[in-house]
């Protein structure tokens, strides 16, 4: 490892994105420990964990530490991204791992100043003696004037490239590549098809308000159900007016279209309001006139 990191300042500078994602990398994996954690006791008493909640995510915080810093010199985001830490303070310029006090002060400045400035919130937060207002005061001042500093910090990092938080700063550890970046090599099959895709996507989208679905679903009824293809007594049913061309009931205020066949009103005036150019399924004749049928199917069926 030391051989393939010699000389990384110059060789493999980390990009200040890759800190960053490093960093956003972290905080998802510690709410994704955290909500899995929690999940496990959506069964006890609401509340259970609040009294414990600070000691339970620096005990969390502490595991993954242990598994993570401690033991691989990296984070889980920068394992992710080939990052690992470095010993900013050895003078020499190949790869020298964390000393164990940089790695214990990590841990104490990480997990021990959050779980410190959570705790002693929910400590000061409703005594009203002075005493504790003043350290509460203290406290808040404290905190602040961290997070000034950090800013600080942060800008600094965005104009040099180094040190992307105030604890990297003070412990004198910075991110290196675990190995030799090689150079990209981007390929644009994958873009084409995008491209293409999406491409094909709009089209259809422009081209779909164009088609008439309803005309084209009942021309496809009529070829697949045929009234040609139908039995004698099918024919002979449908010869009386005893079923709608479109729905294949007993039609509901049968009207006609100046053709043989028979529909339900709702049924005929619905396709055409939606297309003026509606056509029977059955014979394929153009709409001339919306009339009510004169036979008397009610009749007829009273006396059958």
């Amino acid at each position: 490892m030391a051989s393939s990191i010699g000389n990384e300042k110059s060789v493999n500078p980390v990009l200040r994105i890759s800190q960053l994602d490093a960093l956003e990398l972290n905080k998802a994996l510690e709410q994704l420990v955290w909500s899995q954690f929690t999940s496990c006791f959506h069964g006890f008493k609401p509340g259970v964990l609040a009294h414990f909640e600070p000691e339970v995510k620096a005990f969390l915080c502490l595991i993954l530490w242990k598994f993570t810093i401690y033991s691989k010199n990296a984070t889980v985001g920068q394992t992710i991204l080939n990052i690992q830490y470095k010993n900013n303070l050895s003078q020499t310029e190949k790869y020298q791992p964390l000393s164990k006090h940089q790695k214990l002060w990590y841990l104490i400045f990480t997990v021990g100043g959050r779980w410190l400035e959570e705790r002693c919130y929910d400590l000061f937060s409703n005594r009203q003696q002075q005493s504790f207002s003043k350290i509460k005061s203290y406290i808040s001042f404290g905190s602040g004037l961290l997070k000034l500093c950090g800013l600080i910090n942060f800008l600094i990092f965005l104009r040099k490239g180094t040190f992307a938080t105030l604890t990297e700063r003070i412990l004198g550890i910075r991110s290196v590549f675990c190995k030799p970046q090689s150079v990209r090599q981007i390929g644009f099959e994958y873009m084409n098809r995008e491209l293409l895709w999406h491409g094909f996507a709009e089209f259809l989208i422009y081209l779909l308000p164009l088609i008439n679905v309803q005309k084209l679903k009942l021309k496809i009824s009529s070829w697949c159900l045929p009234i040609a293809g139908l039995s004698n007594s099918e024919n002979t049913l449908a010869a009386h007016c005893r079923e709608c061309s479109l729905c294949g009931e007993w039609p509901t205020m049968p009207h006609t279209i100046g053709c043989p066949h028979v529909f339900c009103y709702y049924c005929i005036k619905s396709n055409f309001l939606f297309d003026m150019y509606f056509t029977c399924p059955k014979c394929g004749s153009e709409v001339h006139s919306l009339e009510p049928l004169k036979y008397k199917i009610e009749m007829t069926e009273l006396n059958v």
